[in-house]
């Protein structure tokens, strides 16, 4: 297949997950009404859903299922000192340049290393310059350099900070690790093709502290983990790919990372992040503040533990989930979400709207299994539109409560990936789907 079909295959299989997403309320752009602001979105009903659903699975996996595990929730402003000692006021620098023809401005870094020319239109690019992604900010009513911050550009910092609170409230002992999940901002000049890359994201991350001689062992399971998490929400496997970065394009504070990268309609492009950061943020967090954040065992010399970082993306965890579970079938569009992630779980219908003991027993079925299940109820157009409605936004069972339930208490279960229907007691709905959702 030649380049040109790859890429209109990738730009046409991105347009149909963006119209989804506006269409049924997963995602709408930022500002709309004032003409839009780049790289923003905002998360409607059912996006927001599903990124509470992939952030409950993530902290119920890696911290709540853990006893080596302990969760934060840190500021999004720090004193502007953490990020001198961090080396981002100094190091956190990308290098862009403008197309002189279309006037994009690309991030050189993220381009392949033989492109000269903008991979939009084929201009000439201006000369390469330096440039601070960081968000600036001010605390106080004046705006000078004494009242100067930054927006938080990666959620790590406000660990590191918090490692000698850790160690004070918990005695934790190594290998231990503290987690959090929390917005950061990053002034972004490149197009994000749609939410990959936004002005405001949301990361779940772990610095996991260690003993320097075990960081390879660590690095390797911390590894398998991001794996095994990524396929246990529905991303397929041959959809992804380990990737080593290169000397020159690792962060000031890593010694080793490798991406887990995501197939994104023929392009890959970074999912996850896993770094080995050694002992870099706490011995400068120390030499900056004064305070040694320093781990001792009793009767033992103090040290610096050497630190792994797992990083996960919560939105492009979310758009990964999209670009596998996206189906075009003959007679309908169906995401095949895994259950543990669709915004709904169940959906009830009445068979017919207008018809007063059923719409009363649906709503009834309805009430009970919401308070298990995040549920729909849907009595609007005929039950094949309701189907078909149900099959977009990935709702994984139908319920349609019909004549045969007044006589006998059952109703019909329709699976949305077979389409297949049985006949379900409603006494036995709430144990039927937990089982379904056990086994998903």
């Amino acid at each position: 297949m030649d380049s040109a079909k790859k890429t209109d295959e990738k730009e046409n299989l991105l347009a149909k997950v963006v119209s989804l997403c506006k269409r049924r309320g997963f995602v709408y752009p930022g500002s709309e009404i004032y003409g839009g602001l780049a790289n923003t979105f905002d998360y409607g009903p059912l996006g927001t859903e599903i990124l509470r659903n992939i952030k409950s699975d993530w902290w119920t996996t890696f911290v709540s299922k853990r006893q080596d595990i302990y969760g934060i929730d840190g500021g999004i402003i720090l004193n502007r000192k953490v990020w001198e000692a961090s080396g981002h006021t100094e190091s956190f620098i990308d290098v862009l340049a403008e197309c002189k023809k279309c006037h994009l401005r690309h991030q050189l870094d993220k381009l392949p290393k033989d492109v000269k020319t903008c991979p939009d239109c084929g201009g000439e690019l201006t000369k390469a310059r330096k440039f601070n992604p960081m968000f600036k900010t001010f605390v106080g009513p004046l705006q000078n350099e004494d009242a100067t911050t930054y927006l938080r550009p990666e959620t790590a910092q406000a660990i590191f900070t918090n490692f000698n609170n850790i160690l004070n409230s918990f005695s934790p002992k190594l290998p231990f690790g503290i987690a959090q999940i929390g917005k950061a901002f990053r002034n972004e000049i490149t197009l994000g093709k749609f939410i990959f890359r936004t002005l405001e994201f949301e990361q779940m991350e772990i610095e996991y502290f260690i003993q320097e001689k075990d960081w390879q062992k660590y690095f390797d399971r911390w590894k398998k983990a991001i794996w095994d998490w990524a396929i246990s929400l529905g991303i397929k496997k041959e959809s992804l790919r380990w990737r080593n970065h290169e000397k020159e394009e690792l962060a000031h504070y890593s010694k080793k990372t490798e991406d887990l990268e995501f197939n994104f309609g023929g392009e890959y492009r970074e999912l996850y992040g896993l770094a080995y950061r050694t002992d870099f943020d706490l011995r400068n967090h120390s030499r900056f503040s004064g305070k040694k954040l320093v781990y001792r065992e009793e009767g033992k010399t103090g040290f610096y533990p050497h630190v792994v970082e797992p990083s996960f993306g919560v939105n492009r965890t979310f758009l990964a989930i999209l670009y596998d579970a996206y189906n075009q079938e003959k007679d309908r569009l169906v995401l095949k979400l895994n259950p543990k992630v669709s915004p709904y779980k169940i959906a009830v219908f009445p068979l017919l709207a207008n018809k007063e003991n059923l719409v009363k027993k649906a709503v009834q079925i309805y009430g009970e299994l919401s308070r298990e299940f995040t549920t729909a109820f849907d009595g609007i157009g005929n039950i094949g539109k309701r189907y078909r409605r149900q099959d977009e936004i990935g709702t994984p069972w139908c319920i349609t409560v019909d004549f045969q339930t007044i006589e006998n208490e059952t109703v019909t279960v329709r699976d949305r990936d077979t389409m297949k229907q049985e006949r379900v007691a409603i006494s036995r709905l709430e144990n039927y789907f937990k089982k379904a959702m056990a086994a998903s």
